[in-house]
């Protein structure tokens, strides 16, 4: 390849210092190491290069944690982030249901970069945030992580399962309860709340005030302009979506289906439910899956709700785990006001 062509091949990321450049290699090479061709994943090598935390009962940065177990029988845990004002009588605060990404297959709860922004976003919006570590695919296929999500939101509307340990834990204002996620968390997100509308009258306390889905995941059949030009794009790649739809997807489906193809009748349903939450959408514009994601806001505005579009041009996929990224911090002081209800986005 001469200059010319060089200098004609457009960027497929933006300038990132030496050190969040290594992360992202890492990340993708996490991806590629552990995933077979068999459709299976190496757990073992995973749970080895995944980094986890413990929860920290002490504050940092104002925030506290715990694990909660929120149903034996699947078993289904999550970490509850909960910011500490040190008050003799702690007020109520809002809740985000999150869901964290990874293809529906890779990391947890508990990984260090979920833990870290779960505490972030506690931080800026004042808000208990309950990260599901929900089942991963390929052991567990579509519908587990949608099934899992909308547990979560049964087990906040019974306020008995409200923890209370040590008189620091405010209480959970589970009446203005928001779900968020990225990528295939922001799918799960998307699913989640499709199901609370359709469950919504077995619902006694538990309110959906909103959706925050952060570059989510969502894909069809043909292949968008986005994904043609940004080939090569950091941690989101054509063979790595096809690989994790294939691990995810019930056996024989193809991204018709309802799961990854949110503009389809069937992923679309109960959205015009005045009970399906407004929502807002960040897109990134070095992110590949950018098409899709704009392909879901109009659905979602075709069918009368109400949608705020976040563009960040010179976002990667995953952007906003990455703290030194100046888009990361406007996200959390959006997601403050979102949660606060002052949320003025895009439409």
């Amino acid at each position: 390849m001469d200059a010319a062509e060089k200098k004609k091949k457009p960027a497929v990321a933006p300038p990132m210092t030496w050190r969040t450049r290594l992360s992202v290699l890492v990340a993708g090479y996490v991806t590629d190491a552990t995933c077979r061709a068999d459709g299976t994943i190496n757990r073992r090598l995973l749970d080895f290069l995944d980094a986890r935390v413990p929860p920290s009962p002490s504050p940092r940065h104002g925030v506290a944690s715990l694990d909660l177990l929120l149903d034996a029988s699947i078993p289904l845990s999550a970490r509850l982030f909960y910011p500490v004002a040190g008050e003799a009588k702690p007020k109520p605060v809002p809740v985000v249901v999150f869901f964290h990404g990874g293809g529906f297959a890779y990391l947890s709860a508990s990984s260090r970069e979920y833990d870290a922004a779960c505490r972030r976003i506690a931080r800026h919006a004042a808000a208990a945030v309950l990260s599901v570590d929900y089942r991963r695919s390929p052991e567990h296929r579509f519908p587990a992580p949608y099934d899992d999500g909308l547990s979560a939101l049964r087990f906040l509307d019974d306020k008995s399962n409200h923890p209370t340990a040590g008189g620091d834990i405010p209480p959970l204002d589970v009446a203005r309860c928001f779900v968020a996620g990225d990528s295939a968390g922001a799918n799960i997100a998307h699913h989640v709340s499709r199901r609370y509308t359709a469950a919504f009258s077995t619902f006694s306390n538990l309110r959906l005030a909103g959706l925050v889905a952060i570059q989510p995941f969502f894909g069809g059949e043909e292949r968008t302009a986005a994904e043609l030009r940004l080939a090569g794009a950091p941690i989101v790649s054509v063979p790595r979506t096809d690989w994790l739809w294939r691990a995810f997807l019930p056996p024989g489906a193809d991204r018709t289906h309802e799961a990854a193809h949110a503009a389809s009748p069937d992923g679309a349903a109960g959205v015009a439910s005045p009970e399906f939450p407004p929502a807002t959408v960040v897109i990134g514009g070095y992110d590949p899956l950018q098409d899709w994601q704009r392909r879901y806001c109009d659905t979602l505005c075709g069918l009368g709700k109400e949608v705020r579009v976040v563009e960040y041009p010179n976002a990667i996929h995953a952007f906003y785990l990455f703290p030194e990224f100046p888009e990361s911090r406007d996200l959390m002081l959006r997601i403050k006001d979102i949660v606060s209800g002052a949320g003025d986005g895009e439409h």
